[in-house]
């Protein structure tokens, strides 16, 4: 199978969509599909194994942002995909999925991104029905519109947009494991950020706007500590909004996976996500999670078996949440093994198969679409 994939995100740009689209890559490396890559640019060359294209790309607010240009149709042509996979798609992926329809290419499109969400807490919420009527056109030239969790999904379908299915997100639960916890590098990082503190508690993601890092100033100065893990252009404020914080800055691979274990709680603090795959990596960490009861994390967190899920717009309620993990730790021992236990099975193998599927089955609709349009050309006119 030959896979176009159009992101809207890639590497250096750490965040779920690149995330995802790496994983999907890797998949397709391992299964032996051809594919290529088209996505903003400054971007490798390469990415396993495959080619990567860039098209042109401007900058805001810390995103690079990919422009529509005829490049893009160059890039498909070239390559001759069987299926067209957008990732996230909304500027570039709008001008893949309809330069698509019009060669006959099946397309996926991912939903990724809470767009109207965001606009609303960058002060643009008068956008915001503009932006879902954009995204019905957009969503309205693929095939089939993938989604990561069953909110999203109703979201999607408030919307008015059709031709959805479920398809999460994996999470490596051999790299984020508790055995980071007790390693001798594990022990020392612990020590160095706790300190005379209780209890540890850490957010990992991007540090903008849309996540509302700051809300952590809400903890219990006296029952905790607080690591931000992450970057982005929040960084600064939120220094001087939690000025007893640890700011580790970026971090990938083991150091990300030891940041993790060596938490005693983690704690998102964002409202619109669709997913949250920082929460499944915190909880094969063997780590116990306080998030928003809204969004994806309705669907990772088990509330009271997993962690916690508090009222999105209340600071009070997050902070009770932690206090209840800094008074027992014995509770926070048995949620981070069940929370273990709950993310297990999620693995990106299983998801990466489940996403051949898909696109097996738009494939399918394709040739089918072309036979019927063969046969009408081909049937006799009476008279």
């Amino acid at each position: 199978m030959r896979v176009a994939i159009v992101t809207e995100s890639f590497v250096p740009s750490a965040n779920g969509v690149t995330t995802s689209v790496l994983r999907v890559l890797d998949h397709l490396a391992a299964r032996g599909h051809e594919a290529l890559v088209v996505c903003p640019g400054p971007a490798p060359e390469r990415y396993a194994g495959f080619p990567v294209r860039e098209v042109p790309s401007f900058s805001y607010r810390g995103f690079r942002a990919g422009m529509p240009s005829p490049t893009l149709a160059r890039h498909l042509d070239g390559f001759a995909p069987d299926v067209l996979h957008a990732a996230a798609p909304f500027a570039l992926g709008a001008q893949a999925l309809m330069t698509a329809r019009r060669r006959g290419i099946p397309t996926v499109a991912v939903f990724q991104t809470d767009v109207a969400g965001f606009a609303r807490k960058y002060g643009l919420s008068a956008t915001a029905p503009g932006i879902w009527r954009w995204l019905r056109t957009v969503h309205s030239h693929a095939d089939i519109t993938l989604a990561p969790s069953t909110a999203t999904l109703r979201d999607l379908a408030v919307a008015g947009i059709g031709r959805t299915a479920w398809w999460g997100r994996g999470v490596d639960a051999e790299t984020y494991h508790p055995r980071h916890r007790t390693s001798e590098e594990g022990r020392a990082l612990r020590r160095r950020l706790l300190g005379d503190g209780r209890m540890l508690v850490g957010y990992v993601g991007r540090l903008a706007p849309e996540k509302r890092v700051e809300r952590l100033a809400a903890l219990p100065p006296e029952d905790v500590r607080i690591v931000v893990v992450g970057d982005g252009p929040s960084r600064d404020a939120l220094r001087e909004r939690l000025p007893g914080a640890t700011f580790l800055g970026r971090l990938d691979g083991e150091e990300l996976a030891r940041a993790y274990a060596v938490l005693d709680a983690f704690v998102h603090t964002g409202t619109h996500e669709t997913f949250g795959q920082t929460l499944q990596e915190a909880m094969a960490s063997g780590v116990p999670v306080v998030a928003p009861a809204a969004g994806g994390p309705l669907d990772v967190v088990a509330d009271g078996e997993t962690g916690y899920l508090y009222a999105s717009e209340d600071d009070a309620a997050l902070a009770g949440a932690v206090r209840l993990l800094a008074a027992d730790p014995a509770r926070r021992a048995r949620m981070g093994e069940a929370g273990r236990r709950r993310v297990l099975p999620r693995s990106w193998t299983a998801l990466g198969d489940a996403l051949l599927g898909h696109y097996a089955a738009v494939i399918d609709l394709a040739e089918a679409r072309a036979a019927r349009l063969v046969a009408s050309f081909e049937r006799p006119v009476a008279g």
